[in-house]
């Protein structure tokens, strides 16, 4: 295989891996996003999350939940968006004729949940990395 046709391999496979922006987002549902208050496209533009925002104002300032749970009553219905986030920790230890050895954990650990109501942000909350 020739240099530039490795290189237009990598260009490609790469372009697959690109990772998710507001701005990428925006430019995905700009109806939406014009769509937002003045207020909320402030929001949404710095990344940040308010109370009466929409889900799809949500989606464009935090990006798809890693999960969705829904709870509902007659006069209500609660749907949260629980974001993920995966760490790798990284263990050293003393093996065998005390050569030095590293493991590797990885998981996941909560990040952040938005709680809607009736369509609309109730409550969110953004959670510490856990500590290590």
């Amino acid at each position: 295989m020739g240099t530039a046709s490795l290189a237009i391999l990598l260009l490609v496979a790469l372009g697959g891996c690109a990772t998710q922006t507001v701005e990428n987002r925006k430019a995905e549902k700009p109806a939406v996003y014009q769509a937002l208050s003045p207020e909320f496209r402030e929001a949404v533009d710095q990344g940040k999350v308010k109370a009466g925002m929409s889900m799809d104002a949500v989606y464009l300032a935090w990006g798809k939940p890693s999960q969705v749970t829904q709870t509902g009553t007659w006069d209500k219905e609660e749907v949260a968006w629980i974001y993920s986030k995966m760490y790798t920790e990284a263990t050293h230890y003393v093996g065998y004729r005390g050569r030095m050895f590293t493991g590797y954990t990885s998981g996941n650990y909560i990040k952040a949940e938005v709680v809607f109501r009736n369509g609309l942000v109730e409550t969110w909350e953004t959670l510490a990395d856990p500590a290590r």
